[in-house]
């Protein structure tokens, strides 16, 4: 999925440390009469973390998509890793894994058709100007309509905002902004300020254009407001999409689904008379209306449609407080990457080492850490989802279909992309400022000399763009707890250098590889920092607890009322 890529490569000399006295004495002072009394070391290293990395980034798993060879290799080989560790089953007792079924439709290049007509002529090319998909896994899709720019496609009552004015888009094509309106001086903090809200996701703008009626979209992208190049866009769209089943009571799919470079709807829309810039600025304001454009666009693809499943990889480490041990922290990574794609320099398969086998390869330690060392009182769950590069669908299934009851999760703390450049002073947890979650992170890694430092792109929407959303999305306070950017032994800037390299360079293309020279003591030191997190949470008297104005709250206050 697309999120803030964190770090890679370097060398630092500072070794791991062992957690047993921590853990020994958190649960003697916590649990008391349900201490262990085991001196078993609980001990991440660099060469296990390596091992795992190394191994899950390789070739032979072909990009690890999901319901592929190489997809069902990375599966097998996290289970039996849990299952080595000493790690419980964590579905029923009984199997480390969780069917989730997925729709596979892929579009035949050779059949996607774009044109324009009316009062614009153009044939739209596919990936140059246009990347477009099926709304739906169907045989056949296709969306014929006027263009109509709805601005940023956003209905946002608490911020007074309603983008479409009741114009009835149904049949339409819709053109709209990537990320949210701007904030104003008048109005800092409308739409989160700086940061993107919910709004300014592809995602949420494909959901209301669904809920509308409309045949299609086209979403303009432009590098700055999507927090990504146009190359991320045709890697991760321009191939195979994999989709959940359709609810019954779900409204009916968009015909087509797509991105449109500026340059081309410029061009396009220049044609019919408006300039591009005009209606940017027009979309800034709440007094926009949707623009009939008097283009006419004809998008047509044929695909081919597979009915297939992947799974969530699941292990359990039981708690010893007979009193909380059926409440759970849960840990999670995504083993899942783009699998086999366009080519690039060459290659093909788009390995995914930072993206995500150095989140798993982290979580797998931490399983094996917490399987080995002493218990707390509550339970751990580890938690391996699929095709979250496919929109979050392991992670949603999971929250939609949890293997415990989601009033008894805790806290779900989210490793996507781990520090591959060395040891860091700082952490960068997206969601931070949304429970509190955040300050007791804060407090408990501020003795090592480590901050929590602000997103330094909120406008990327990151919470939204990983898996800890889906457990926010069922009331679960959750984060994504990753590296910062400013390294032991490093000058300053040089982390973020490093960060928009991997971003500009390797994000989500073939060149996320697994290479000998990372340096593995920052993704040490992060799995030890996450847990020691989860440990303590696990032995807290108290349960982590949503902001007063968190959008979750409420789900929360009601999933958990009576326990």
């Amino acid at each position: 999925m697309y999120r803030r890529p964190s770090h890679t490569l370097s060398k630092s000399m500072n070794r791991p440390i062992r957690l047993l006295s921590f853990l020994f004495i958190s649960s003697l002072s916590v649990g008391g009469a349900y201490a262990q009394t085991g001196t078993t070391s609980a001990r991440i290293t660099p060469e296990e973390i390596d091992a795992h990395l190394r191994f899950l980034s390789s070739d032979l798993l072909e990009g690890r998509a999901p319901a592929t060879r190489g997809g069902r290799i990375a599966e097998e080989y996290v289970a039996s890793q849990l299952k080595t560790f000493g790690v419980k089953p964590g579905v029923g007792d009984t199997s480390y894994f969780q069917r989730v079924p997925i729709d596979v439709v892929k579009a035949d290049p050779k059949t996607i058709k774009v044109t324009a007509s009316g009062k614009a002529n153009a044939n739209l090319r596919f990936t140059d100007d246009v990347v477009v998909w099926p709304g739906s896994a169907t045989d056949a899709s296709s969306a014929h309509g006027e263009l109509v720019f709805v601005g940023y496609g956003a209905t946002a009552p608490e911020y007074k905002w309603d983008d479409f004015k009741g114009t009835d888009v149904r049949g339409k094509i819709l053109l709209v902004l990537v990320n949210d309106p701007p904030a104003t001086a008048a109005e800092p903090n409308l739409f989160g300020g700086k940061a993107m809200t919910y709004y300014g996701r592809w995602t949420y703008k494909y959901e209301e254009a669904e809920r509308r009626g409309a045949a299609g979209m086209l979403i303009v992208h432009t590098t700055a407001a999507a927090s990504y190049p146009w190359q991320v866009v045709v890697g991760s769209n321009s191939v195979e999409h994999r989709l959940l089943p359709r609810p019954s009571n779900a409204p009916a799919p968009i015909g087509v689904r797509g991105w449109i470079t500026d340059s081309a709807a410029t061009a396009l829309l220049a044609q019919a008379g408006l300039s591009m810039a005009t209606l940017r600025k027009q979309a800034e304001s709440r007094d926009f209306r949707p623009v009939s454009t008097g283009i006419i666009i004809d998008a047509s693809m044929q695909n081919s449609l597979q009915h297939m499943s992947s799974n969530n990889v699941i292990g359990l480490v039981r708690g010893i407080d007979p009193k909380v041990r059926d409440e759970y922290v849960v840990y999670s990574a995504h083993w899942d990457h783009l699998g086999i794609g366009p080519v690039v320099n060459g290659d093909s398969i788009y390995n995914g080492a930072a993206d995500n086998a150095s989140g798993v390869a982290s979580v797998l330690a931490i399983a094996h850490a917490a399987a080995e060392g002493v218990k707390p009182r509550r339970s751990q769950l580890f938690l391996f989802v699929t095709a979250e590069e496919s929109g979050l669908l392991g992670s949603q299934y999971f929250g939609e279909h949890p293997t415990v009851p989601a009033a008894k999760i805790v806290a779900a703390l989210n490793m996507d992309i781990v520090p591959l450049n060395g040891r860091v002073r700082d952490l960068n947890v997206t969601g931070e400022n949304k429970s509190s979650l955040g300050p007791e992170l804060a407090r408990l890694v501020r003795a090592d000399g480590i901050r929590l430092t602000p997103d330094a792109h909120p406008e990327a929407g990151h919470f939204y763009r990983s898996d800890h959303f889906s457990f926010a999305k069922v009331g679960i306070p959750s984060v994504s707890i990753g590296g910062g950017d400013d390294y032991l032994g490093r000058p300053s800037g040089w982390g973020l250098q490093q960060s928009e390299d991997y971003t500009a360079h390797r994000y989500h293309q073939p060149s996320d590889e697994y290479r000998p020279d990372f340096d593995l003591t920052g993704a040490v030191q992060l799995a030890e920092i996450v847990y020691r997190f989860g440990a303590s949470i696990a032995n807290a008297e108290s349960v982590p607890t949503w902001n007063a104005d968190a959008e979750f709250k409420v789900l929360r206050d009601a999933s958990r009322k009576g326990l």
